[in-house]
């Protein structure tokens, strides 16, 4: 008996680690999904990093409680498949929308972003931003911008005491 205690706490402390150190965590409601379906939403999740995974709801509520997160609990009814990132904070957002728009099934539950509880509105409007490489891209050509519009100028000058020379 106190082995299987044992095991159970071993498992509320792992998902109480992850939910501390992930950037990102989204809960999802995945009724209705058949197994392609599952199985095609792990695949993408896996590829971006993402561990993906369906834990009991008792063992979850305890492991939001060591972690602090105790306002997630009343997320946590029915079946409920949990998304970590680790490293991203934008891709399970952007992924599990994007999948729930092609899905009716997938319903988005609730989430943490960097520590905080955050509302589905939160989640949305973090699945609508772009994401690292398309910000530092943005960036980019925010900081090029300048140079860009200095040197047509600095050209045009140059052509146009050419002109006045000639």
């Amino acid at each position: 008996m106190s082995k299987i205690i044992e095991h159970k706490k071993q498992i509320v402390s792992e998902i109480a680690d992850k939910f501390r150190n992930s950037k990102s965590t989204i809960l999802v409601d995945y009724r209705g999904l058949d197994v392609a379906e599952v199985t095609d939403l792990r695949k993408q999740l896996r590829e971006a990093g993402i561990d993906f995974k369906v834990y009991k709801n008792t063992m979850t509520r305890r492991a939001t409680e060591e972690a602090e997160l105790s306002e997630l609990n009343d997320t946590l009814v029915g079946p409920t498949a949990i998304a970590f990132s680790e490293e991203d904070v934008v891709a399970p957002a952007k992924i599990l929308n994007n999948f729930a728009k092609e899905h009716d099934a997938l319903e988005i539950k609730g989430g943490v972003i960097e520590g905080n509880v955050a509302t589905l509105e939160q989640i949305k409007e973090l699945a609508d931003l772009p994401n690292y490489e398309g910000l530092v891209s943005m960036l980019l050509s925010v900081l090029q911008a300048p140079v860009r519009n200095f040197a047509y100028v600095t050209k045009a000058v140059a052509e146009q005491k050419e002109e006045q020379g000639a």
